[in-house]
């Protein structure tokens, strides 16, 4: 598993984001999902779990950030509290495996940063 942390900037703003491989989904606080514009309620709600604790998650946002200057933009579900770090730093943003795998992002975790050569500029659908 790797584990990233770093700030990325949605909507100008600087956010404290886990980049993590052990996560599959993208997650945001209600912070960040209110900077974007684009969320909206779920007809259904669903469960997710962060360090043991259950949340339910009753929004989803398209969110489109700044990762060290490459734009990104993947669907993000909003919940009320994502965690602290090792530090004790709130994290705002959970990038996840999909969104990683989408975009090109890999963690370096023994280097402690992204590797963002495989960055995706194109998508080509067969």
């Amino acid at each position: 598993m790797g584990r990233i942390r770093l700030h990325i900037r949605v909507s100008g703003k600087k956010c404290w984001t886990l980049f993590d491989t052990g996560a599959r989904s993208t997650y945001i606080v209600p912070e960040v999902a209110s900077l974007l514009g684009t969320s909206m309620k779920l007809t259904k709600p669903i469960l997710a779990s962060f360090g043991g604790s259950v949340q339910q998650v009753k929004e989803t946002a398209l969110l489109e950030a700044t990762v060290e200057k490459r734009w990104i933009s993947t669907h993000a579900r909003v919940v009320k509290e994502i965690g602290k770090d090792e530090e004790g730093k709130r994290i705002e943003v959970l990038i996840g495996a999909l969104a990683m795998q989408e975009w090109g992002i890999r963690p370096i975790p023994d280097a402690e940063k992204l590797d963002l050569s495989h960055y995706t500029k194109d998508f080509v659908e067969y």
